[in-house]
């Protein structure tokens, strides 16, 4: 009998408690859930990045460093990546050794499980400022970013970076609220993904003058403004803060050895990527630039196209509301001023870009850190553009809604259509991926060579018994030589003989493709533009078997 209470009553708690759960809620933890899910799903169908044998490696030197001792000095002469941090692929190393796996398909699966903890960090943000439905609308809104989502699993620094950056800003906004004696908890989280911030990127230092701006606005806020007081606010928020400090500069010189050797080495590497000039070339609207003579509005230009339409209305709409309200008081004050934080860490380092006119490439690769703040804004916009309609009229707030959806599940679909291409996504303000198809940077990371490597097998299939015993194919391919040979059989092999290889693999980003003759076996299209080739080029060989289909 007192069992049977004991259940109904257990029972009764949990009917409760879902019965509190706040439906936007409810969905999304439901699409993160389905996130992770898919990308796990998906894994296979990503090729590893022109960048990331070198940053593996970095990761392992960054390892052996440690392992000897501190004596094993290769990673500090390791090309150009001892100013950068090795958080992920240290991580990506240590899980190697544990898991049964190929060591790119942990690498890619970490990648988009920590893309999946972006978008849970945009959502909490968007929750925090603007309630549950602008939670639910920051997750549909990231996750139907093409550069977002496309980048969760190879663009192994930009979406880690990226993702501790705006978890690093919920927190941040979390201390703000109870200044100047924020919760130990906030503070402790704060930095630890500031250091993860700094573990992966010096940029991260951008975190800790945003602590330094939320402090001192606070302060100047303050109800008693005389300079006692002022001095009072700074020294316990100080106080407080220190121990996050701590706790990032830790995390920060372990996943980035070469911080460590010296006080002012993260000052130091963040002026020389401002210097940074190699032939590394870009194209904007079909002009090609070398990284270091790119215009002022290149990475403003590509966010502009790369992100979805209604991600920029939502943030605009946000922003305007901020701006509108210059007098709110309460609530509402506190929303618009973390509003306009929000939207001062996007401009911010976008204002610093232009002004200095720093080196770009890879369109906004770069810049993927704005992506989630901008899905934040664009979450509250949309938020408060419901709210007012529905305000107003049912019908209204009805149809805005499904106007919303439907156009988010546009956004969805052309997802759908490009993968595993979907960080090539290009907005209808060039026409989508076909109107940007050779006027601006698609697929640089050669994503290509799965279904590349496949269609070429399939065409030298039937040949197999023509073959010379023992012979094999030789192929060259615009891109790097491990992406190549982790898909391709015994048949076919990598050659850097560009001039006498038997085919030829390209994408057509800045005309790769064009770079040598021969007969077009396959292409690789998505949405209308043809992103990618695989070329015959025997019959252009002085002496070739003679095989043929």
């Amino acid at each position: 009998m007192q069992m049977s209470v004991r259940t109904e009553a257990g029972t009764s708690v949990w009917r409760a408690r879902l019965a509190a759960l706040d439906r936007y809620d409810v969905a999304s933890a439901l699409l993160l859930l389905a996130l992770v899910v898919i990308a796990l799903a998906t894994l296979g169908d990503y090729a590893i990045s022109n960048d990331e044998e070198v940053q593996q490696r970095y990761g392992e030197l960054i390892l052996a460093y440690y392992r000897s001792g501190f004596t094993d000095q290769t990673v500090f002469n390791f090309k150009n990546l001892y100013l950068y941090g090795g958080l992920f692929d240290v991580v990506a190393t240590l899980l190697g050794k544990f898991l049964p796996f190929d060591l790119y398909t942990i690498r890619h699966g970490l990648c988009a499980l920590i893309g999946v903890g972006g978008i849970a960090a945009t959502c909490a943000t968007a929750r925090l400022l603007a309630g549950p439905r602008a939670g639910a609308l920051a997750v549909a809104l990231i996750a139907v970013c093409g550069a977002w989502y496309g980048g969760m699993f190879n663009h192994t620094k930009d979406i880690p970076f990226g993702a501790a950056m705006m978890a690093a800003t919920y927190f941040l906004l979390r201390c703000a609220r109870d200044l100047p004696q924020p919760r130990w908890r906030d503070v402790l989280l704060l930095g630890l993904t500031i250091g993860a911030a700094l573990g992966q990127r010096v940029t991260g230092l951008l975190v800790i003058g945003y602590v330094l701006l939320i402090v001192m606005l606070g302060a100047a806020a303050t109800q008693r403004r005389d300079i006692r007081s002022f001095t009072d606010y700074i020294g316990r928020s100080a106080i407080r803060f220190a121990p996050g400090f701590v706790l990032a500069y830790l995390v920060m010189i372990v996943a980035w050895p070469w911080a460590a050797r010296a006080p002012l080495n993260p000052i130091a590497a963040l002026f020389d990527f401002a210097e940074f000039h190699y032939p590394i070339r870009t194209v904007l609207s079909g002009h090609v630039y070398l990284m270091g003579d790119v215009p002022r509005w290149y990475v403003p230009t590509y966010l502009a196209i790369k992100l979805p339409l209604l991600t920029l209305l939502g943030a605009l709409v946000a922003t305007a509301w901020a701006i509108g309200h210059r007098h709110a008081s309460g609530t509402m004050a506190q929303t618009r001023n973390a509003i306009l934080f929000i939207a001062f860490t996007i401009g911010f380092p976008l204002l610093c870009q232009v002004a200095l006119r720093g080196p770009a490439f890879t369109g906004m690769r770069h810049f993927l850190f704005v992506v989630p703040p901008l899905t934040v804004l664009a979450a509250i916009g949309l938020e408060t553009a419901l709210r007012s309609t529905s305000a107003r009229s049912f019908a209204l707030g009805t149809g805005l809604a499904a106007s919303l959806t439907l156009i988010l599940l546009w956004n969805a679909s052309q997802l759908v259509r490009l993968h595993p291409y979907e960080y090539v996504f290009f907005n209808p303000l060039v026409g989508g991926i076909e109107g940007a198809d050779r006027r601006y940077d698609t697929d640089y990371w050669v994503n290509i060579m799965p279904e590349a490597v496949g269609d070429l097998e399939a065409y030298v299939a039937p040949l197999e018994a023509h073959r010379l015993h023992g012979h094999r194919f030789t192929v060259a391919v615009c891109g790097e030589r491990l992406p190549f040979e982790k898909e391709a059989d015994a048949g076919l092999s990598w050659t850097p003989d560009w001039d006498h290889a038997d085919f030829f693999i390209a994408p057509t980003h800045m005309n790769c493709d064009r770079a040598l003759d021969g007969k077009i076996i396959a292409t690789i299209a998505r949405a209308g533009a043809v992103i990618g080739v695989v070329k015959d080029r025997r019959a252009l060989l002085p002496s070739t078997i003679a095989v043929s289909n």
